[in-house]
This record gives structure tokens, C-alpha cells and sequence, in this order.
């Protein structure tokens, strides 16, 4: 058995999903300006916590293990590693469901034909999109009617769907493109489908199938779109408590096996998404667009870009980072930090929730902005590791030094002050940072991009934010 550790899935061993030639059904195509979006749902919406409200203690402190640990993988994964458009778009909803310990945002994905509809991990670092799945049983077995489970858990049923086409494990494809994917070398007959294993760190496993299926999406003019020919990866057998109520991943990643990849190539090249506040109101909602954005999220503020170096961290989303400011001061920080050939570079990452810094780089942030938060009380909160916390009782968020981080290019990423002065419990506050032992990725997390709108451009190689309080126009 191959095994390979991918970052974005905490404890995670994963395969590589490949994404077969999508197209888009022809009649879609006489619609003009439109993309397929996605809802983005919270982790800790009602649907997925079975309406027990968690406690801002309880919420970080899942936060913290998970990303501590996904931190470290991504930093093993590198290390081993180094060794004409369309104008349609899709729209995908995009929520938060509860930690599931492999992303912080979850969408609807409906697959097959007649389509089957799941919830899955939305992640920037994951290659493979995968589902729990049922494909050896016949028509006929009772087990596999749509409403049955595996393990109490949704479960896409292969037999059900006129479009499943297993990837034969004789084929090219399993043989060559898919074997340092980790598909498996068995192949007992030439019909038995391409098979694959991978292991989780914590003695979780998964085994599966690839195979082609049709995805189904709504265009950003409201009509229905299907994207054909998509290889996901067909979960039949998982153990362990790693993916809780969540019934797959989304990956996407910057490779060309990707979901993100392919279904962006199909509109434009681009794929963007707006992250509701952590903790604004539970049904908050937004989307994850594939294609042009169009104005689909409002913007508050100046749209700004800078270059993605999509090739200097594999698969990682990486961008050019010079310095940090706190209060119009640039820090003292040393150019390797943000070298990536020299173990530094920063990546962005919807599946790390807090913001992780090289230690040269976290030391002189966090005794920047101590300063502003010296006069409050200061607090230890149980099974939060994080450096500094205080008394948030009469907190003034407008005495908060900007912090500003610079890019190469002269833009400016402002994030809000409560993206890393964050509420950690009830009247308590953290300096929102953790550190890495230099030599590592800094990790820009998903509550420091909260509230604004990235745009990843993938032909034009730019990632575009503006500020955005995330509503659809």
C-alpha cells in the first residue's frame, strides 16, 4: 500500500483525486455571464451540531487542536514534496457546519443521475474529492436504497446513478496517472474498478474506487448546469471518528486533479469565496463561485491583487510576502521567513482556521501588539495554547493597532482587528496567532480572511481581495 500525507486533511492519508475532461451540458452555454456557485455554510450551524449550541471556549479549542495538527502535516507534506475562457460561472452555496477536523466551511454537492445530495469539506489544500459511497451491491439488495447508511452516515449509491463509471483498473489511466495517486496495483480482472487506501494518522482508514460521475450545479443566472466526466473518489469502507458528520471532501487545491481546477477551467480560469464572520449568526451563509464573480458578493472597500506562485509550494496556494506592520511600523522580521527556498513562504488556506507564523516573524507581531493589551487582565484558558489571552471587559477594539500584511508587489492585505484579536470565550480575548518552528510555512487561516472576498485567478496567476461583509448582492 502507497501512503502519502496531504495537508489539509488533519490526520490524514490521502489520494489524489484526477478529474476527467468536464463540460458543461451545450444548451447551458446560449446563457450568457453566468458561474456556477456553491453555498458555504459556518461549521457551527445548527444542521451540523444537532442544534446544541457550543461555547466560544469549546469552539477554539477545537480550533487549536485541529489546526496544530494540520500545520504539521502540511510542513511534513512539503518537505516531501520537495523533494480562452468561458463566461458561464457556477455557484455553489457555502456554509459552516461543526469542526470537523478537516475544514472550517462545508457545501452542498450534488452527484450523480438522478442526483444524490451530500455535504462536503471545502478545502484549499485537498486534492481529492471524495464521497462515502456503495457501489458493489445490485439494484436488487435492499441495502442499497437511497435512504440507507453506511455506519448511520448518508452514502452515495452507486447502482442508483445511470452515470457511475468506474475507472477500470487495467486502463492508462489507473496505470499511470492514477498510481502516483495512490491507486492500487491489484487488479484481479480487467472490469474491476481502480482501486485506492490511504491511511489517517490516527488509524483512521478509507478504501474506495475511482470512477467518472456527473456533478450537478446552479449558474449564477439561476439555471441548472451539469459538469459530466468529473473522477471522484468512491469511499465504500471508513473507519474512525476523523470526518464525524461531514460525508466527504471538496478539494481545492492547486493541482490539476483538483475540483477547483477543472471546474474553473471550465468558466474562466477563476474560482472566489467570501467567508462569513466565525461567529456572526449561526444561518449566515455565502458561496463559493466558479467563474467571474460578477459582482455576485458586494465589496465595502478597495479591490486589490497581488501574484499567486502557483508553482512555488506545490499545491499550496502561495503568495509573495515581505513584511508585516503593526500601527505603520514594519516589523523586524528577516527575508528568509518569507523565502520559500529557504523552508519559509506563506500560503492562504480555507482549512487552518487561526494564523500560523514562523517564530522570527510571530515573535515580532505578538510584542507589537501586547503593547495595545498590556492594561487588561490576563487570563489562561484551558486547553488553549495560545500565547496571550485577556479580560476583554471594557475592551476597545479602536485602540487595536492595523496590522498589515505587504506584498512584493506593493499591494496590502488590512484584515479586520477581530480577525486577530479574536474572542476566545465569554469576555476573554486572544491574540489570534500561533507559531511554527522556523523552518515553515506561515499559514494566512480562514478567520484572518473572514469578511473579505478572495478571488483565485488561476490562468491570470493573481489573487484579488476586497473587503465585503460577504452578502450577495
Amino acid at each position: 500500500m502507497k501512503v502519502k500525507l496531504i495537508i489539509l486533511v488533519p490526520f490524514m492519508v490521502l489520494v489524489s483525486m484526477v478529474v476527467a475532461q468536464q463540460h458543461v451540458d451545450q444548451m447551458q452555454h446560449q446563457h450568457d455571464s453566468n458561474s456556477i456557485t456553491l453555498e458555504l455554510i459556518h461549521r457551527h450551524a445548527p444542521q451540523f451540531t444537532n442544534n446544541h449550541p457550543i461555547t466560544q471556549h469549546q469552539r477554539l479549542v477545537d480550533l487549536l487542536y485541529h489546526d496544530i495538527i494540520r500545520h504539521g502535516i502540511m510542513s511534513h507534506r512539503r518537505r516531501a514534496k520537495e523533494e480562452d475562457p468561458l463566461t458561464e460561472s457556477i455557484k455553489m452555496p457555502l456554509a459552516s457546519g461543526r469542526d470537523f477536523g478537516i475544514g472550517q466551511y462545508i457545501t452542498s454537492f450534488k452527484v450523480g443521475t438522478p442526483s444524490q445530495k451530500f455535504w462536503l469539506i471545502v478545502d484549499t489544500g485537498s486534492d481529492l474529492t471524495w464521497i462515502r459511497c456503495r457501489y458493489r451491491c445490485s439494484r436488487e439488495d435492499r441495502s442499497c436504497t437511497r435512504k440507507g447508511r453506511i455506519n448511520r452516515k448518508r452514502v452515495f449509491h452507486a447502482p442508483l446513478s445511470s452515470s457511475f463509471s468506474p475507472v477500470p483498473c487495467f486502463s492508462e489511466m489507473c496505470k499511470v496517472e492514477l498510481m502516483n495517486l495512490f491507486s492500487l496495483t491489484t487488479c484481479p480482472t480487467p472490469i474491476t474498478p481502480c482501486a485506492y487506501d490511504y491511511r489517517y494518522s490516527d488509524g483512521s482508514a478509507a478504501k474506495g474506487v475511482f470512477a467518472n460521475e456527473t456533478v450537478s450545479a446552479g449558474l449564477t443566472n439561476g439555471r441548472k448546469t451539469r459538469l459530466h466526466n468529473v473522477l471522484i473518489g468512491c469511499t465504500d469502507s471508513f473507519q474512525g471518528p476523523t470526518l464525524q458528520n461531514a460525508d466527504g471532501i471538496m478539494g481545492l487545491a492547486n493541482t490539476k486533479y483538483s475540483f477547483a481546477t477543472n471546474a474553473a477551467a471550465t468558466f474562466g480560469g477563476k474560482f472566489s469565496y467570501c467567508l462569513v464572520d466565525h461567529l456572526s449568526h449561526l444561518n449566515a451563509t455565502n458561496y463559493i463561485i466558479f467563474g467571474t464573480n460578477r459582482n455576485q458578493v458586494k465589496v465595502s472597500g478597495n479591490t486589490r491583487h497581488t501574484k499567486l506562485e502557483l508553482d512555488a509550494i506545490p499545491s499550496f496556494y502561495a503568495v509573495n510576502v515581505i513584511g508585516i506592520s503593526v500601527g505603520n511600523k514594519m516589523l523586524e522580521i528577516p527575508m528568509q521567513v518569507w523565502d520559500a527556498s529557504e523552508g519559509g513562504g506563506t500560503i492562504i488556506d480555507s482549512g487552518t482556521s487561526l494564523t500560523f507564523l514562523a517564530d522570527p516573524a510571530y515573535q515580532a507581531v505578538m510584542e507589537a501588539l501586547k503593547v495595545s493589551v498590556s492594561k487588561y487582565q490576563r487570563v489562561k484558558l484551558d486547553g488553549v495554547p495560545m500565547e496571550y489571552c485577556f479580560n476583554s471587559a471594557g475592551f476597545n477594539g479602536s485602540l487595536v493597532p492595523k496590522l498589515i500584511i505587504h506584498f512584493d508587489d506593493g499591494a496590502r492585505f488590512e484584515p479586520h482587528w477581530n480577525s486577530y484579536v479574536i474572542a476566545a470565550a465569554a469576555g476573554v480575548r486572544c491574540l489570534g496567532f500561533l507559531p511554527a518552528r522556523f523552518p515553515a510555512l506561515s499559514v494566512i487561516g480562514n478567520i484572518m480572511q473572514q469578511n473579505y472576498l478572495w478571488e483565485f485567478d488561476l490562468k491570470g496567476k493573481r489573487l484579488v481581495f476586497a473587503p465585503s461583509s460577504c452578502n450577495s448582492s
